[in-house]
């Protein structure tokens, strides 16, 4: 691991708020979150592997299946993981659904997933969660862009009138397509409480997107300078975790964890005390 990255594992940024006066008897439950690109289980080192590397996009290789093995050692620490770029069964994966094999390899009872890119046997281009905690419900949805392929996963924990809404998504490259997905977004979640939303946005923390996002759909912005690309040499901070103002957070940082060109982001909140979540 080069110095940045022991630096970057080091690091640690917490938020505090007006009620974070929680004590060790703090009786709202602490759930740890985790997002993570994991391009397929594909290391990368330098941009010119994008290229010199770009058949293990399409082919099996023996690092995916090692790659995929220390993600699930360091993801099992976590109680919700949202993952970008796996791969639901194909040639590239083995025909293996990487969501499961994750889950199985952390020990994650409840996973779900959604392919948003289907092309046959070549590749699977999905999304992936996996929970500790029962899944009530899941919802797949279709996010507008100028090229077919991006969506959203929704899945809803606990019943009743408290629930935690946990949305992964993959953001389109480009800042208008971007922009119409995060409006569709906002009408998905305009009706939800508890929301916790999670991916690679592909915009920074200071981005026209998260200004919108701010302003309409008001999820509490990330702290800035936690940069997660490119894994190598990290100076962009796209991937993030919003939540909703009932989620106190404790802390957030950037991990160390080098198996993709993106670097994973951990969180951990606070549920609201009436929120109660069903681990079977």
């Amino acid at each position: 691991m080069n110095s940045a990255l022991k630096k970057i594992d080091n690091f640690e940024n917490r938020i505090k708020h007006s009620n974070a006066g929680s004590s060790e008897h703090d009786p709202r439950k602490k759930l740890r979150l985790a997002t993570y690109n994991i391009q397929t289980g594909i290391s990368t080192n330098s941009y010119q592997d994008y290229f010199t590397h770009s058949w293990k996009h399409v082919l099996p290789h023996a690092q995916r299946t090692s790659n995929l093995n220390a993600i699930a050692h360091h993801m099992s620490d976590f109680d919700i993981v949202g993952l970008q770029e796996v791969d639901a069964g194909s040639i590239r994966s083995g025909f293996i659904n990487q969501t499961e094999y994750l889950a199985m390899r952390a020990r994650f009872q409840h996973w779900n997933h959604i392919t948003n890119r289907n092309l046959g046997k070549l590749a699977q281009h999905s999304l992936g969660l996996l929970s500790r905690y029962e899944i009530s419900s899941v919802e797949r949805h279709r996010l507008p862009g100028f090229i077919p392929g991006r969506g959203a996963l929704l899945v809803e924990l606990g019943s009743g009138d408290q629930t935690l809404t946990i949305a992964i998504v993959h953001l389109a490259l480009s800042m208008r397509a971007r922009l119409r997905q995060l409006e569709t977004l906002a009408e998905i979640l305009s009706d939800r409480k508890n929301v916790i939303l999670m991916g690679d946005m592909n915009f920074q923390s200071d981005s026209k997107e998260m200004n919108w996002i701010n302003e309409n759909m008001f999820l509490r912005e990330p702290i800035h300078g936690l940069f997660t690309f490119p894994s190598w040499k990290p100076d962009k901070n796209i991937d993030h975790i919003l939540v909703s103002p009932s989620l106190e957070i404790k802390n957030v940082k950037v991990l160390g964890h080098a198996y993709s060109d993106h670097l994973p982001i951990s969180m951990e909140i606070l549920l609201p005390e009436d929120l109660s979540l069903e681990v079977i």
